[in-house]
């Protein structure tokens, strides 16, 4: 469940937009950067807080691949499956790195250190195929690279949340 401190910076968050609905994003990202996930209870605070039905909240965890409705590992690698990943080997590479890490896409290590999640367009088609590793764009990937890109994600602090308590947004 969330914090009391948290509840009141979401509370506070919704006065910063005309509408405080406009702030269901950005509560979500501190909700989910207070507990790494977002369970059944979290969003029934964030729909209070928001004078929503719950329904509502789990639709937007569950479109968005950046929230998660179920823990996740320490470092998430999403994978880009578009169309110009998609030509450029994108297939070879999910299959290459889950066989790595011994998971399929959607799953965790057992280890808890990788999530691996198969994901529609990151933006970045200039460098197809490409992946998102924790927040750090990478690509254009080789299956060769693939180690060594999980020895540095190992290296650094996990996936970060883009709204923080602390700084607002993450850079």
């Amino acid at each position: 469940m969330l914090s009391q401190k948290t509840i009141e910076a979401i509370l506070e968050l919704q006065k910063s937009y005309p509408e405080k609905r406009s702030a269901l994003i950005p509560a979500l990202h501190l909700a989910q950067n207070e507990v790494g996930f977002l369970p059944p209870g979290v969003q029934a605070q964030i729909a209070e807080a928001f004078d929503i039905d719950q329904t509502e909240v789990h639709a937007i965890v569950t479109f968005y691949d950046m929230f998660y409705d179920k823990p996740v590992g320490k470092h998430v690698i999403h994978v880009c499956k578009n169309l110009s990943c998609m030509l450029r080997g994108c297939d070879r590479l999910l299959t290459s790195l889950c066989s790595k890490l011994q998971i399929k896409p959607g799953e965790t290590t057992a280890d808890g250190q990788f999530t691996i999640i198969a994901s529609e367009c990151l933006a970045a088609c200039d460098r197809a195929p490409m992946m998102l590793v924790d927040d750090a764009v990478v690509g254009p990937v080789q299956e060769a690279d693939l180690d060594q890109i999980l020895v540095e994600a190992k290296k650094g602090p996990g996936h970060p949340s883009p709204v923080t308590l602390e700084g607002g947004s993450h850079g």
